[in-house]
């Protein structure tokens, strides 16, 4: 029965996916969310108002630049099987890296998500650019720019762990981070 439940999830996600129109190739995808918009009466916060002065970006590629350490103990987000969204007890990484750009303005980040091999190499990629975006996501809500972030999704391609079962599929169910020097 739970198999079945499992499978009516994945399904429902898939169909959710196709209905949005989600396309994704394994490249950076576009960090905007009308923050970059300026204020003509629409009501739109941007980065400007909120107190941002980001350093214009030699490349629109962080990966472009040069590699950056990040926190010491900086761990990937662990996702639930079939779910985007970060679960409340992985909060504590994102807090982590939030306090580290913060402390850090010179820094970009890239946020990879990661599937398990479980699924068509379409969903997954969906999951996977979903998985990053709701690391962004929460990453924005604690005060890091836009800017600073791109987020890219390797699907299934990059298993943290290459087991065909449950322990390695949990592994996989991830996002990371790439820390870059923003010159």
């Amino acid at each position: 029965m739970k198999a079945l439940k499992e499978f009516a999830l994945a399904a429902s996600l898939l169909c959710a996916f196709a209905v949005v129109g989600c396309r994704n190739t394994g490249t950076h995808t576009d960090t905007g969310l009308g923050f970059d918009d300026t204020i003509s009466g629409n009501g739109v916060i941007t980065d400007d108002l909120l107190g941002y002065n980001d350093t214009p970006l030699p490349t629109d590629r962080f990966d472009e630049l040069p590699p950056a350490a990040g926190p010491a103990d900086v761990a990937p987000v662990y996702f639930a099987f079939g779910k985007p969204d970060v679960p409340a007890m992985e909060m504590s990484k994102v807090d982590l890296v939030a306090q580290f750009l913060t402390a850090n303005p010179d820094i970009v980040i890239v946020i990879e998500g990661h599937c398990d091999e479980r699924g068509t190499n379409e969903f997954n990629l969906s999951l996977g650019e979903y998985r990053a975006q709701s690391v962004r996501d929460a990453l924005m809500a604690r005060g890091v720019s836009t800017s600073r972030m791109q987020t890219i999704s390797y699907g299934e391609e990059r298993p943290a762990d290459p087991g065909h079962n449950e322990s390695a599929w949990a592994a996989n169910r991830r996002a990371e981070f790439s820390f870059y020097q923003n010159r």
